[in-house]
């Protein structure tokens, strides 16, 4: 899907640049392609050099706290509300604790460490499929449960918005977590409507309504504030949240003596490598966007969009940041180069680039997850799984443009 997705990029350039040259004498359209390539390349090379330093950095921390235990803390807290979720898996059954675990490792933003962790509940959970084609309710669940992106800490969201200069790069730290709970709990809903899930026994109810008074509590405490006041807020919680983690994951780690030095510096390996290998990736889909707005496709669709809204007498300043949020369900590295293209095009500080940000934090590559997590059991029916998720996608991104408005008009 991807590779259609990115040579369509480049046919749809190359028509529209053949329209202008041809049919409005536009001969300097392809001057602008060229020059377009090369920019994003660069950028592209610019981007990952900070990258290396802040995931070598994240990654060096997140390995003390997998080696001082408090990743399978988070499992074992997260534990009793799974296996009633999922009543057809056994209490105690290995599936549970891969699924806790990857829960929490999405929670801490450890991308890379919750995929395999996630693939390998997957194949616990299609132990226990009766159908080894079709995925089942708990196999369901669990994917539109990733889908939706549970995540308390987007950091990679806070490095993208660093390395384009943002004078707060964790302003954005607020509007994602209420939009990721939005995604997430209508994917619970969704799916616990299709599956008749008892989400009112005591043990799914305290779950739910902690985490209800909390986000009460979150939203009664912010009511009132100016979009400056909630801007400024967002961004102490953000820092003091994210300095809070790496000092808690230290004192932690010291305290069950944790070389913590040494952990550091073997998570960190990890983390310069993992970065330079995404290069390829983030150049080949920075150009391809790139010569999407250099050939005047992009703004042309926008201003589609543009007109349909103004004619709604809607404000219309959140279209601009629409591509990252249609590109998202279809590729996450098209809609990380989606958000730093509208970073670099209306500055990083914008309503269009904190909105796009916005939305690169509260949802997940569905189509990526269901191809890796399905496929990777050979699952071909997945019944309800897609329109759950992607119900869940469209609450996410209706909530981040409510909620930016909110913080940021």
């Amino acid at each position: 899907m991807l590779n259609g997705i990115w040579l369509s990029f480049f046919l749809a350039a190359f028509a529209a640049a053949l329209w202008q040259w041809l049919g409005m004498g536009d001969a300097e359209v392809f001057s602008r392609l060229v020059a377009s390539l090369f920019d994003m390349a660069r950028l592209s090379v610019e981007i990952i050099l900070v990258l290396v330093g802040t995931m070598t950095l994240w990654l060096g921390f997140l390995a003390i706290a997998e080696k001082a235990g408090l990743i399978r803390v988070l499992a074992r807290a997260l534990d009793p509300l799974f296996r009633h979720l999922m009543p057809e898996v056994p209490s105690g059954h290995p599936a549970l604790g891969h699924i806790s675990m990857n829960f929490a490792a999405n929670i801490l933003g450890l991308d890379n460490a919750a995929t395999p962790i996630g693939i390998k509940a997957m194949h616990s959970l299609q132990s226990l499929n009766p159908s080894p084609n079709t995925a089942s309710n708990a196999q369901i669940l669990f994917l539109v449960l990733n889908s939706s992106s549970l995540t308390l800490l987007p950091v990679t969201i806070f490095m993208y918005r660093a390395q384009q200069g943002a004078a707060e790069p964790t302003a954005v730290f607020l509007p994602i977590l209420l939009a990721t709970t939005a995604s997430s709990l209508v994917g619970l809903l969704s799916v616990a409507f299709m599956q008749r899930l008892k989400l009112w026994h005591p043990v799914v109810l305290a779950y739910l309504l902690a985490g209800a008074a909390a986000l009460g509590l979150l939203l009664a405490t912010l009511a009132g504030m100016s979009a400056q006041a909630l801007a400024a807020t967002s961004s102490l919680v953000g820092n003091l949240t994210l300095f809070g983690i790496v000092i808690a994951f230290l004192a932690i780690g010291a305290l069950r003596k944790v070389n913590v030095y040494d952990t550091f510096i073997e998570g960190a390996k990890e983390g310069f490598s993992f970065t330079i290998s995404l290069l390829p990736y983030l150049v080949a889909m920075l150009v391809a966007v790139g010569a999407l707005r250099a050939s005047g496709v992009l703004d042309g669709a926008l201003d589609g969009v543009r007109w349909l809204v103004e004619g709604l007498g809607w404000d219309t300043r959140f279209i601009d940041a629409l591509p990252t949020a249609f590109i998202k369900p279809l590729s996450g590295s098209g809609a990380r180069a989606m958000m730093i293209e509208t970073m670099d095009t209306f500055g990083v500080d914008s309503f269009p680039a904190l909105l796009a940000a916005t939305f690169q934090g509260s949802t997940e590559t569905t189509f990526y997850v269901i191809a890796v997590y399905f496929g990777a059991v050979g699952i071909t029916r997945i019944r309800h799984g897609l329109g759950c998720a992607l119900l869940a996608d469209l609450a996410g991104m209706l909530t981040a443009i409510a909620v930016c408005y909110w913080f940021f008009a």
